[in-house]
């Protein structure tokens, strides 16, 4: 039945598009729009400018991955504090856009715009939390709708019984893609991304085999040593939250601050989830205690197999 619906079963679905305005004199500015070309973006969803800033040459556009970056030189007659400035056209895209604007002489402005809301005021003075609270959300919805992640989490929580024990494992797997995030972000390690979203898949179908298979009376090796387990492939998905990064890239003057924040967002979506998930498990348990074994089985069937999917189509893809 999956294979027959016509549309594909998609992971690590936030590929927001990036937008950088910057200051170069009293009149010139650099504009770079960088779109992912999956994201649902068209030609005409574009940079929106005041009526007094013309561009000034030729565009140019460069294909780079999975994103298309534009790049073009502007003249601006006029201050750009108190001016609208967003993107037009957002057309069927369901990402955000980040907007990076960097007046000479003033703080930079960080701001997120989304389809409901396109289009923001440039202040003249901004809030210094502004960069960090901007990837802060970021990383909360990288978490929530980057679908392989997600159901990682899930599947830890269904093996793993007890508070502590999950915890443990929990910290263990963030600890360990901090690490390769950071690490990957400043260019000291790195893998193709092709390969690593291929083995993030199998972590997720390893944990869900290991649910099925387990038994009272034995335990296997991820029940044995789970913060092992979950810290091995924490690293493998620190590369894959790396590759989410790298497809909209980080503002060039606030690296530390939206990394941190970043991955404090990505904690907190965790933290929800664990959270969430372990509050359903135990309603179950207190008020149809029957059907928590079977639901768990189950569900973790269906993660099994959509990890399955997702093995096939990043390495035949």
């Amino acid at each position: 039945m999956l294979l027959a619906y016509p549309a594909s079963v998609q992971a690590d679905e936030l590929r927001p598009g990036y937008v950088e305005f910057s200051q170069n004199t009293a009149t010139q500015w650099t504009l770079v729009w960088k779109f992912p070309v999956q994201g649902g973006f068209t030609p005409s969803t574009r940079p929106q400018l005041p009526a007094f800033c013309e561009i000034a040459g030729r565009p140019s556009r460069e294909l780079s991955g999975a994103a298309v970056t534009t790049r073009m030189l502007v003249q601006c007659r006029r201050d750009m504090a108190g001016q609208k400035f967003g993107l037009e056209n957002f057309g069927t895209a369901q990402s955000d856009v980040l907007v990076r604007v960097a007046p000479l002489n003033r703080p930079v402005q960080v701001m997120r715009l989304t389809p409901a809301e396109p289009i923001f005021i440039v202040s003249a003075k901004t809030d210094r939390w502004q960069v960090a609270g901007t990837y802060f959300l970021t990383g909360i919805d990288h978490i929530l709708f980057g679908y392989d992640h997600l159901l990682f989490v899930v599947a830890l929580v269904f093996l793993l019984s007890g508070f502590w024990t999950v915890a443990k494992a929990v910290t263990a797997f963030t600890v360990a893609h901090s690490l390769t995030l950071a690490g990957t972000t400043f260019g000291w390690i790195g893998l193709p991304q092709q390969p690593v979203e291929s083995v993030i898949a199998l972590s997720i179908l390893f944990l869900a085999v290991e649910i099925i298979k387990r038994r009272p009376d034995e335990k296997r090796l991820s029940e044995r040593v789970p913060w092992v387990v979950a810290f091995g492939f924490g690293l493998l998905h620190g590369f894959g939250f790396a590759g989410a990064l790298k497809e909209i890239g980080l503002p060039e003057h606030d690296v530390p601050i939206s990394l941190l924040t970043f991955n404090l967002g990505v904690e907190a979506g965790q933290i929800a989830i664990v959270g969430v998930t372990m509050l359903a498990m135990q309603i179950l348990r207190m008020r149809f205690s029957p059907l928590l074994d079977p639901t768990i089985k189950w569900a973790t069937y269906g993660i099994g197999i959509t990890a399955g999917y997702w093995f096939i189509e990043r390495t035949l893809l």
